[in-house]
Parts: C-alpha cells; structure tokens; sequence
C-alpha cells in the first residue's frame, strides 16, 4: 500500500501543492525520501525515528520510501515532517487513510513527538480553504489557520492528540481567531518642536502614500520625524491585512498572538546585505522591502547604504513587486512600501553652517550626494528641507496662538482626506498609484494650470517621471482641502516640495 498526504511548497508567497507518498516494502531496513528534498527535509528521518521512540512505537523494519512528488520541484524546510509521520502511520494502519485525504498537513516535529510552530500556515490555509480540504498543524499556528474561515482545522500539540483525534478518543475543536491587538505605544507628533513644513509633508507623504526624503544637519529631526509617521497613518484594509500576514508567515515572523492590522514599520541599518533588504538568498526569503508591503521602510543616513542595495531599489519602486530569479524556481514577493530616507548635505553633516562645515566645503557636499543616483532620486515624491530648531521653539510654550500639531490633529486631517477620496472622488486607492497621463490630461485642460506646468518643466527641466509626481502630490494637496479640482495653489505648493 502506498500512502498520501497533501502538503504544501513556497515559492515566493506563492503555493506549489506536494503530494507526500510513503511505501513500506519488505527487503533491508532502509529510511530514504526522495524528490530534490534539501538537508533539513532528509534530516527529518531521524526526527520522526525519534518521535515514534517517544509514542512507544517502532519503525517497521522495512524498505521505508518517501517521495515528495512533483520530484522536480525543489523541497526546502521543516514543514514536512508531520506529512511524513503521517504517511508512515497511514500505511501502518495507525491513522485512516481515506481521513487524511481531505487535509493538507504542515508541521515540524520535536523529538518527544510534540509539533512545533512551522512557516506559512495562512498561505497554506488560504489554499485549503479554496480547494475544500482542511488543514492539520501546530496547536501555536491554529489561530492563524482560522483566520481563513476554513471549517476544518486541526490544531494538535503532538502526533498522539492527531492519532486519539482520528479514533475518536479526544476529538480536537476548532481553534478560534485572534487579533493581534492594537499596543497604541506610537510616538508622537507632540514631540517635535516646530517643523511645520516637515509635519506638513509627512501628512501629505501620509495621505498619498508618497516617497519622501528628509534632508538636514545632525541633530536637527530628521530620524524623530519619520519614526513618528506610523502615529498618523491609517489602518490595513482586510485585504491588505491578509496580504501583509501572509508575508510574515512565510517568513516565520508572524506574532503567534494574532493577525496584523497595522501599518508596518521597518528600519534596517545601513550594513544591511542587499538580498536581505530586497529579498532573495540561498533559500529566497522576503527582504526588507517585502516585510514593508503596505507600510514604511525607513532608510536613515541613505548614502551609507552600498549601491547595490539602493540602485536594486528602483525597480521594486515602480512595480511593487520583486521578483527572484534562480536557475531551476523563480519567487515573487509583493512590495507595494512607502519609502521615507534622510540624509545629511554632506559626510561631515554641516555643509551651509559657515561655524561648523569643514574645509573641504562645498566640494564635500557635492561627493557625498553623489552617492545618491539621478534615477533613485528621481524616484521621490517629497524632498523635505528639515532645519535648526530655535531656542525658543523649544521652550515650553504656555499660551498657543495656534494649536501644537500632534499626532492626534494630524491623523484627523488624513483620515477625513481618505474619506473624501472615497466618498466624494470615489477613489479607494493611494494618489501615488494615480495614472500620471490622464492627471496631465485633467489638468491642461485649464489653461493657468497648463502655463504653469509648461514653464516649471522648462525652468526645472523636470523628467516625465518627476512631472508627473508633482502632479500627484498637487492632487493629495487638493484632497486635504477637500477641492474637486486642482488649483493653481496646490500646484505652487507640490512644487515647493519638489526642490532638492
């Protein structure tokens, strides 16, 4: 009798469907899994040699095979081990074959026998679900394999609840969904001191999803800027909640305490490898940019990276997706991030401080931002100056003759823009993801408007690129005003946020 069992690959986010097939023959005592299965899949023999120990139980001392068809398909992970023991004790009699039939299986063996937490649970309950077939794995990931509204889940601590489960001795319940819940500890607006035109960009930069580039001496704001952006940004959709948790539960890093429903926020340091900033490696894993998918990617002291890492950041820009090439599989990982950098004028940081700036000013300035391609920087929609906070800014001020923007003033002002967009343009996606030409079309047909696009093109010899994200960001502008048509105001304003 040759046993099956349903199990599921990765490439990428994406499901490659295995089928696990178990033959006990007679001949010598042999153990072999076939099927270009790597090292941690052939070690897994000795874990389930291990785990039948601990039930009381025996291998059958016969020719074990284990194939893991389609054989040409490359095999990588832990996830296999359950759908092996569980081949073996099916083709022993221990478990009902016809049972299983209806279940994929993912799962990693312990070597008492217990099931440990295994990687892509939801992309592999998301695939059950849709080819009606439930799903077996790890108690820890139950509430994850619930998320998908799959009837069937069984969520066992070890293979001996799985075995009492199918003979009826303790049938397991369904594990229910959990939300991992709001912490509400964001940094604060109320922080920074000043910087009105800096917190007037990040709402924008909020709003519309725009890149932005924070540009100033040390010490004056930048990194305290951008890490409050989470504070004002709006909550994952369900749609790009799930897309968002089934990333980290391919990548194992999905909190075992429920889903993600906020916006992401990932700050890599400079030294960063650039397969692990844009996906990839001997065993392709989401990158940085990936774990940033419909969130923020933070790239402090941007000329520091190497330019592999930030010219491999152009196209991802564009597409919202990486795609990783290998001889044999190609991966995709989804990358649809907000990309936030800063920097300082020069290596020293002072350049323009005629007291501090060095001696190599301004030529250091001009080296140091040339580490920075035209193309990437083509790639930003918002250039923020950030400058000095003065001394009195930063005392504390007792009567205010305009309120203190804080977090809380300037989510309000993005989440009524967002429902403006929607109700009003009956827009439900980012201004940053607008069709740039019929926006150009839109707006020449006013002709102040058009003049005034036609003379900064030539004035600023601005790329079709970087025209067209003015012409986005003069849109958002016009949302947070809550207009219907651009202005020539808003217009003037997208291009004061435009000079580098």
């Amino acid at each position: 009798m040759i046993s099956k069992i349903k199990t599921v690959s990765f490439q990428g986010i994406d499901i490659i469907p295995i089928t696990v097939e178990v033959s006990i023959t007679n001949g010598l005592p042999q153990f072999n899994i076939v099927g270009l299965a790597d090292k941690s899949v052939a070690e897994s023999k000795e874990r389930i040699r291990s785990s039948f120990y601990a039930m009381g139980l025996n291998l059958p001392a016969k020719r074990i095979t284990v194939n893991l068809s389609p054989a040409d398909c490359p095999k990588e992970g832990t996830h296999y081990d359950l759908p092996i023991i569980l081949g073996i004790l099916t083709s022993i009699a221990m478990i009902d074959s016809i049972e299983l039939e209806s279940y994929v299986c993912m799962g990693e063996l312990s070597l008492d026998g217990s099931i440990l937490r295994s990687p892509g649970i939801l992309p592999a309950s998301i695939y059950a679900h849709a080819n009606q077939k439930g799903i077996i794995c790890p108690f820890s990931c139950g509430s994850e394999a619930a998320w998908t509204g799959i009837e069937k889940v069984i969520a066992a601590h070890s293979v001996i609840d799985i075995i009492n489960h199918f003979k009826g001795i303790h049938v397991l319940t369904n594990p229910e969904p959990k939300i991992l819940q709001d912490q509400n500890d964001f940094l604060d607006f109320s922080d920074v001191k000043g910087q009105s035109f800096a917190k007037r960009g990040m709402i924008i930069a909020a709003i519309g999803g725009h890149h932005a580039l924070l540009n100033g001496v040390p010490g004056s704001g930048k990194s305290m800027i951008a890490k409050r952006l989470p504070s004002i940004l709006s909550p994952l959709t369900p749609k790009e909640a799930l897309e968002v948790s089934t990333i980290y539960s391919v990548s194992g890093l999905l909190p075992e305490n429920g889903f993600i429903t906020q916006r992401t926020f990932r700050d890599p340091h400079h030294y960063i490898s650039t397969p692990a900033l844009i996906g990839g490696g001997s065993k392709a894993k989401p990158g940085e940019i990936s774990l940033s998918h419909h969130g923020v990617l933070f790239m402090d002291e941007l000329p520091e990276f190497s330019k592999f890492s930030l010219e491999a950041l152009r196209q991802p820009l564009e597409s919202g997706e990486v795609l990783i090439a290998r001889a044999n599989h190609r991966s995709r990982f989804p990358a649809r991030f907000q990309l936030i950098a800063a920097m300082n004028p020069c290596k020293c940081g002072f350049l323009g401080e005629q007291e501090k700036e060095c001696a190599k000013a301004p030529l250091c300035g001009g080296e140091y931002q040339k580490k920075l391609s035209g193309p990437l920087l083509d790639r930003f929609d918002l250039f923020i100056p950030i400058s000095k906070v003065s001394f009195s800014e930063l005392l504390p001020q007792k009567e205010l003759t305009t309120p203190q923007q804080n977090s809380n003033i300037m989510k309000q002002i993005v989440i009524s823009t967002l429902e403006f967009q929607q109700n009003v343009r009956s827009q439900h996606f980012k201004n940053n993801l607008l069709n740039g030409s019929e926006l150009m079309h839109q707006m020449c047909e006013k002709p102040e408007l058009k003049k005034r696009i036609e003379t900064a093109l030539k004035r600023f010899n601005l790329t079709t690129r970087s025209l067209f994200k003015i012409l986005r960001v003069s849109r958002t502008i016009a949302d947070i005003e809550q207009s219907i048509d651009i202005k020539d105001n808003h217009l003037l304003e997208a291009f004061q946020f435009r000079q580098i």
